[in-house]
Formats: structure tokens, C-alpha cells, sequence
């Protein structure tokens, strides 16, 4: 009875009081340059018929299979002003650079750049971005993956949120939550709630606060001005961070004001055909969230029984005030889940498997502290993603 009356408490702050995270909110919505332009009278000034100068860096390693999209889309942007394309070919060796560059064209705005071996100390995103940061000028610089199609507005409508100031304050970054691939039976069961369980950790409408110390970003798109870059040291000040969106977030936000929505102008196209992909995703970074503790992966998976599992097994075995107290925070779960089913056309019910959902991500978190424990680590594009890898 206390720890379903317990779960219920929080499942009533999450819904009350965590920044109504599950809204699924804000989001950008398409609109042609003009429109995008005219957010504001301060971003129509700014921008005006020729916006600044842009970088759009993209770090790819073994992307064979979706740079061509890539780099078609980033190419066919209707951005009213000058910008390239830099793609950084971190050591591929299944011909991403020749897609690229048979997609690019002949396109003097697309900037091949080899790849030189990574130092010890960094991260292998960060440091195919860094190069691409040296490499570039531009004040504006656009951090996109090579598995993301964006929209012929995207860039646009991207600035147009830029240069609009947020509660009064001048955005120094913004980033969105794209739309991630959601087809087979493992992605319809596990990537809606990976987008939920991610607004639930760091909610949107906090982060978008000035005055919150909330920080985070989704590392698909990241536009950022190049001095907010300088100011933090660049990006050799996080260069040995795994989850690079959220710590970079966190840097710029110390000094300026960042944005995180949902986009419906971009979408990752790389798929996750069953249920082993998608746990390896997981589990890539899981226990890097716990920052290798086992103490608080303790904590957390106790956490997430009593939130996720205590309701449900309350309406099953309990009776009288414990069922019904494990009902309402059951139900409770269930709604909140709702919109982003809805952002991704799926069907009411799905809400009901939120607990054994929940139970492979604390699977999948586990797993990732095994991997660490036992020296074999996780690895991603034939290479080790360990703490500088």
C-alpha cells in the first residue's frame, strides 16, 4: 500500500509539476522562407532577403547506406543565404565520402574533409565536428548527423528561431528532437518512448527557460553561433564527453539562452529493424548517464520498479484503496504517453505497455553497466565507445 501510494504521488508531480513534459511541445512547424522570416519584426531585420552566413557540419563514419539523402537534402535548402555543406569522413571504409560527393554533384557549396586520426582524449564525434569547426568560418554553424533528411525549409525556419528572441533573451542554440524512424514492430514498441523517457528527463519547456538550470539538446540538429562555441572554450572543452548534445547544451546555457523543440522538418532515416539494435543504442550511453556509478544505477532501476511496475502489479494483485491507487497511476502513465503516440500515429493502446517497455530500458541500462564492468564496453561504427572513444 505505501509504495503504491507513493507512485502515485509522482506519477501526480510528473503530471502537475515537471514542466508538462508531456505535451510533446514546442515544435517547429514548416513555413516557407518568407514566413519563417517573419517570426518576428527583430528576425525579419536581422535576416532580411540574404540571412549569415552558415557551416553545416556533418561528422559520418561507415553512412554509405544514407549520406546520398543526406546530402541532397542539405543541398536543396532554400535558405536565403550563403552556406556549405562540410561533410567530415571520419575513417569510413565503406564508401560514404564517394556517395557524397556523386550526391553533392559537383556543388561548389559541398566541402569534402578527410578525416585525421583521432587523438586520445576525444570523443569520435566530437572530433570529426572540431575539424569541421576549424575548417569553417562562418558565424552560424549547423551540427547535423549523416543518417538526418531535412525538409528544403529547415535551415531557414531553423534561424528564423535564432535570431527571435526567447522571453527576452538572445538564443545562442537551438536544437530539435527530429523525427525518429518508426516502422518495424521494435521501433513502434521502443522509439516513442525513448522521445517520451527524454522529455521526462530534461523538459522542454524547462530547458527553454532562461532562468532554468535545465540543459539538454538532441545531437541531430544543433544550430549554434559560432562566438557561443568560443565562449565555452570550443569544443575541446567537452572533447571526452559521450552524450556531447546534452553536456554542449549545458556549457552554453551557463552564458545564453538555448531552445529544444520537436521538428517536423527533419527526420532520421536510419532504421532499427529489431529489438537488438535498438538496445544497443540504449545501451551505448546508459550507465555514461549514471556517470559509471553503480549506486545510482541501484537508485535508478529502484526508481523506475516503483514508478513503472508497483502501479500495474497493484491493479493485479491488489485489492480495495491499492488497486485503485495503482489504477490511477497506471491511468496516469497511460495519458501522458499519449501525445507523443500521436506525434508518432500510433494507436491509444500502446500506453498500456509503458511497464514492460519500461522494463526493457531498464534491461537495456543494466546491461550497459555489465559492459562496462566487465572491460568489454559498448562500440558503435566498428569502434569502442568507451570513455574517449
Amino acid at each position: 500500500m505505501i509504495l503504491t501510494i507513493v507512485a502515485l504521488l509522482i506519477w501526480v508531480y510528473l503530471y502537475a509539476l515537471h514542466g508538462r513534459f508531456w505535451e510533446s511541445r514546442p515544435e517547429l512547424v514548416p513555413a516557407p522562407p518568407v514566413a519563417a522570416l517573419a517570426v518576428s519584426a527583430l528576425a525579419a531585420s536581422a535576416l532580411a532577403a540574404s540571412g549569415p552566413p552558415v557551416d553545416i557540419l556533418i561528422p559520418a563514419r561507415d553512412e554509405a547506406g544514407s549520406i546520398g539523402a543526406v546530402i541532397t537534402s542539405l543541398l536543396a535548402q532554400d535558405y536565403p543565404g550563403p552556406f556549405r555543406v562540410l561533410l567530415v569522413d571520419d575513417g569510413s571504409t565503406d564508401g560514404t565520402a564517394v556517395i557524397a560527393r556523386e550526391a553533392a554533384r559537383g556543388d561548389p557549396r559541398f566541402v569534402l574533409i578527410e578525416g585525421r586520426a583521432k587523438p586520445s582524449g576525444w570523443s569520435g564525434k566530437l572530433w570529426a565536428l572540431g575539424q569541421g569547426i576549424d575548417a569553417g568560418e562562418a558565424p552560424v554553424v549547423l551540427l547535423t548527423d549523416a543518417d538526418i533528411a531535412h525538409d528544403p525549409n529547415h535551415l531557414s525556419t531553423l534561424m528564423a528561431r535564432l535570431e527571435t528572441p526567447l522571453r527576452g533573451a538572445r538564443l545562442d542554440m537551438v536544437s530539435e528532437m527530429v523525427r525518429l524512424n518508426c516502422e518495424s514492430a521494435a521501433e513502434r514498441a521502443l522509439i516513442p518512448a525513448f522521445v517520451y523517457f527524454f522529455q521526462m528527463l530534461y523538459p522542454f519547456a524547462r530547458v527553454n527557460d532562461p532562468l532554468s538550470a535545465t540543459a539538454a539538446a538532441a545531437g541531430g540538429v544543433v544550430l549554434i553561433r559560432r562566438e557561443a562555441l568560443e565562449r565555452i572554450g570550443g569544443l575541446a572543452a567537452i572533447r571526452g564527453a559521450l552524450i556531447d548534445d546534452v553536456t554542449l547544451a549545458r556549457r552554453v546555457k551557463q552564458g545564453g539562452a538555448i531552445f529544444l523543440g520537436h521538428s517536423v522538418l527533419a527526420r532520421s532515416i536510419r532504421p532499427y529493424p529489431d529489438y537488438r539494435d535498438i538496445r544497443a543504442m540504449i545501451a551505448r550511453t546508459a550507465f555514461t548517464q549514471l556517470r559509471y556509478s553503480y549506486a545510482l544505477l541501484a537508485l535508478t532501476i529502484a526508481g523506475l520498479a516503483l514508478v513503472w511496475l508497483v502501479p500495474p502489479i497493484a491493479v493485479i494483485f491488489g485489492g480495495g484503496a491499492e488497486r485503485l491507487f495503482g489504477l490511477m497511476a497506471y491511468a496516469i502513465a497511460v495519458l501522458t504517453f499519449q501525445p507523443t503516440l500521436r506525434r508518432y500515429h500510433l494507436a491509444w493502446y500502446w500506453g498500456l505497455a509503458l511497464p514492460l517497455i519500461a522494463l526493457a530500458y531498464m534491461e537495456a541500462t543494466i546491461a550497459s553497466a555489465w559492459r562496462h564492468a566487465t572491460g568489454s564496453g559498448a562500440s558503435w561504427k566498428n569502434r569502442d565507445y568507451g570513455a574517449g572513444a
